[in-house]
């Protein structure tokens, strides 16, 4: 179920916005009730079901989004008709940068996890960072991360034996964490999101899990030997 609120509401932390990372992210977190006062276009709020698309590539609807909790994959695909993972975003990302100049979206955008998000049109941020220097810097600042993040999945994520790019995928999920503990995907997911087969990311799973580099503790959620992993990903 789709629910709008106002730029304004959700600065001031109104309709159930107090603890959205709308309000508390770096991207606003320098603006003040006059700057929200000025926009009257709604937000708005929605969950997704995993495997629900966000946007699709090539299109062009004029929005950002900013993630309230769960996490969506990025996916081009290519000619053979494979998909490729570029990118995971999860809580307080923000993705759709592009709407800002116009463009259209880059990637599909495909919920992983049960994934709520907000929408804002990318109009409103534009105008606002035309006359907010501070705003103007941190969008500038988002597309380098989004850039440093690319070029780290590249780096990290597609070199290496199957072992090594598996470890580096776990420790990413919990990076910046104060507990090890995390979700998987698909192994079919995982298998796009480091460039090897499905299979070949089943048995590496099993065989982490054989060894304790994973422990279960619930379905699909696993606590990780951070130092062993570490030491597979630097090998």
């Amino acid at each position: 179920m789709v629910k709008s609120v106002t730029l304004r509401d959700a600065w001031a932390g109104e309709a159930n916005c107090l603890n959205c990372p709308l309000r508390t992210s770096v991207l606003f977190a320098g603006l003040s009730e006059s700057d929200f006062a000025r926009i009257h276009d709604p937000i708005d709020q929605f969950a997704l079901k995993p495997g629900t698309p966000l946007y699709h590539a090539g299109d062009t609807g004029g929005f950002m989004f900013t993630v309230r909790t769960g996490a969506l994959k990025l996916v081009q695909y290519l000619p053979d008709g494979s998909q490729r993972i570029v990118r995971i975003v999860r809580a307080t990302d923000v993705l759709g940068l592009e709407a800002l100049l116009d463009g259209p979206y880059q990637h599909d955008a495909i919920a992983l996890q049960p994934t709520e998000v907000c929408r804002f049109p990318a109009r409103a941020v534009r105008e606002l960072g035309d006359d907010n220097p501070a705003l103007h810097r941190e969008l500038m600042a988002r597309w380098q991360q989004a850039l440093s993040e690319a070029d780290a999945w590249l780096t990290e994520l597609s070199t290496g034996s199957a072992r090594q790019r598996v470890a580096r995928l776990l420790l990413r999920l919990v990076r910046d964490r104060e507990t090890s503990e995390c979700q998987l995907f698909s192994r079919e997911d995982m298998g796009a999101m480091l460039g090897v087969t499905t299979e070949t990311a089943s048995r590496t799973i099993a065989e982490f899990k054989r060894q304790s580099l994973l422990v279960e503790t619930s379905p699909n959620h696993f606590l990780l030997d951070i130092p062993n992993l570490r030491r597979i990903a630097e090998d």
